[in-house]
């Protein structure tokens, strides 16, 4: 990735998939082959933190009434000039029409210069070629989110606290930073504080508290029973979901 990114930000080339392909070409075939499924690592999330390498599956199914010969590599195109390219994928029969094909590439923060903006709604580019001769190349046939993953703490406090007391629940929100390879703050964005009693198997919603500029989160609660209590994030199309660990008060 880091080369391809960095040539795309120094030309200023929005896409690097228009070099290879015209823009009036940009879905283009012969035939009646079809794209009907595209599937990236699974649940079409792609989360990145700051060290460790993840390998990306990319999942491509196509159908042809002669059956599915093969594919080429598949492009991978986002926001901040991100661009990825797999390796050769591998196709496999799943009826006498119709193949899914895979392949794979390894994303590494620490080597692979990502930058921030890179995080968002990324494209996958295919082409699948039929046994026949028909072909299909389409540009965006499936989607998936770039993310930061993010981190989140909580601490429930005083412990032991007295049945009608005050608790304040306190934490903090923060994510990925790929440029500078480090968790940052991630300010003003809702997470819902829940609690879980003593003995019960199912977490509830008390409140929503919006982190402040640096994602610090700091509300208070009336002491009723024992049990925890954890932030949860939703995430968004930029950084991901997240639970903090449970944090245990015991009620006197």
């Amino acid at each position: 990735m880091r080369m391809r990114a960095l040539v795309a930000a120094a030309t200023g080339a929005l896409a690097l998939t228009a070099l290879a392909v015209p823009a009036a070409q940009a879905d283009m075939g012969e035939g009646n082959t079809k794209i009907t499924k595209v599937v990236v690592d699974g649940d079409n999330k792609v989360p990145i933190g700051v060290s460790a390498a993840r390998t990306v599956v990319v999942s491509v199914t196509a159908t042809d009434n002669s059956g599915i010969k093969g594919a080429d590599t598949f492009s991978l195109t986002g926001p901040g000039y991100g661009f990825e390219s797999t390796g050769k994928p591998s196709c496999k029969k799943v009826t006498t029409t119709t193949s899914t094909c895979t392949a794979s590439v390894k994303i590494a923060p620490k080597t692979d210069y990502l930058s921030n903006a890179m995080a968002g709604t990324w494209y996958v580019d295919a082409w699948v070629d039929a046994k026949d001769g028909d072909y299909i190349w389409k540009e965006k046939a499936g989607s998936f989110k770039f993310q930061r993953t993010a981190a989140l703490t909580v601490n429930a406090s005083p412990e032991p606290v007295a049945k009608g007391k005050t608790i304040k629940v306190t934490g903090k929100l923060t994510r990925a930073n790929w440029e500078t390879l480090k968790y940052g703050n991630y300010g003003s964005q809702s997470v819902q504080l829940q609690y879980l009693k003593k003995g019960a198997t199912k977490w509830s919603a008390l409140k929503t508290v919006k982190a402040d500029a640096a994602g610090n989160l700091s509300t208070t609660v009336k002491a009723s029973a024992d049990g925890y209590f954890r932030y949860v994030f939703a995430g968004n199309t930029t950084t991901t979901a997240i639970n903090s660990t449970g944090d245990f008060v015991d009620v006197r």
